[in-house]
């Protein structure tokens, strides 16, 4: 028990972001939880956190064993849960947001199936591609396709997601197949843009990522214009599987540069860290995991 409670300690410090939040959340002298923390480090031979008077910072020692105590911990919460509300039906308002693109294709069209399964739930589907702040605005799941870097949200995978440079048959008979980062030069580059700059294009080279500055006359800050663009032969755009995969599988696309696959960039549902998470938003998210797994959802896509 003692050694749980200190896991849990630290998981709260560095959710809540200092010793005395913590201890006011539990109800305890801030000291109580210092002596905890200096238990685990003790026990564990490693400094897991820096303290000063005015902040916390984690080593990364203790940002690796950050993962995996929140995934322990949230493992066993929903076991739990799973116990003790296996009677219980899922109920109340689900505030959800995702990417315009992915939303628009891979989370509106389940919708309707998971509310038929929960009946006592609403959703609200908020498609846009900024950054949301999901404690700040009150999101309860978030999709996200990007590595994960926020400690105080907790993440959950719901699939893989390769992304791929590719073009039209048409352009590359015209222009050429590039065959080195160098060769794309000499390319259209169809960038996205956010808030007003230009997005480069990050590949990995000798097992490297290498970030590369865009040539090109057309930008825009929508994903689906750049597929779009890709479509009618304007040039080469950088864009996901599950965006461009139908269009690989029948010819009206083809990959080039395979060999400088891009890091990866999966598919995850993040949410504020809570101690008693929702039912609903439970249900949301393993809906989404178990139905992205299927093989066969993707092919249908």
């Amino acid at each position: 028990m003692g050694q749980f409670r200190q896991i849990s300690t630290f998981v709260e410090v560095v959710a809540r972001g200092s010793l005395s939040a913590a201890a006011r959340a539990e109800g305890i002298a801030p000291a109580m939880i210092g002596r905890r923390l200096d238990a685990l480090e003790t026990r564990l031979g490693v400094k897991l956190l820096q303290r000063t008077t005015r902040k916390l910072v984690l080593t990364n020692e203790g940002a690796a064993f950050l993962e995996d105590c929140q995934r322990i911990l949230g493992e066993l919460e929903e076991a739990e849960s799973a116990v003790a509300e296996r009677s219980a039906r899922a109920s109340g308002h689900l505030l959800v947001s995702a990417p315009a693109g992915f939303g628009r294709q891979h989370v509106a069209p389940l919708l309707p199936s998971f509310l038929a399964e929960h009946r006592d739930v609403s959703v609200n589907l908020n498609l846009n591609d900024r950054l949301v702040d999901v404690v700040g605005e009150g999101v309860d799941v978030a999709i996200r396709i990007a590595s994960l870097s926020d400690s105080s949200l907790v993440g959950v995978k719901l699939a893989d997601n390769q992304r791929v440079l590719v073009g039209s048959p048409a352009y590359l008979k015209r222009h050429g197949t590039p065959h080195s980062l160098a060769d794309l030069s000499r390319h259209n580059c169809l960038a996205i843009s956010s808030e007003g700059s230009q997005r480069g294009w990050t590949f990995l080279e000798n097992g490297k990522p290498v970030t590369l500055k865009l040539t090109g006359n057309m930008v825009c800050n929508d994903g689906e214009v750049l597929h779009d663009w890709a479509l009618a032969g304007k040039g080469l755009a950088w864009r996901s599987m599950w965006e461009v995969g139908p269009e690989i599988r029948a010819g009206r696309l083809c990959t080039v540069l395979d060999h400088h696959a891009a890091p990866g960039n999966d598919i995850h549902a993040v949410f504020a860290q809570r101690r008693h998470l929702p039912l609903r938003i439970r249900a949301f998210v393993d809906f989404l995991r178990h139905t992205y797994n299927q093989p066969e959802y993707w092919r249908a896509a």
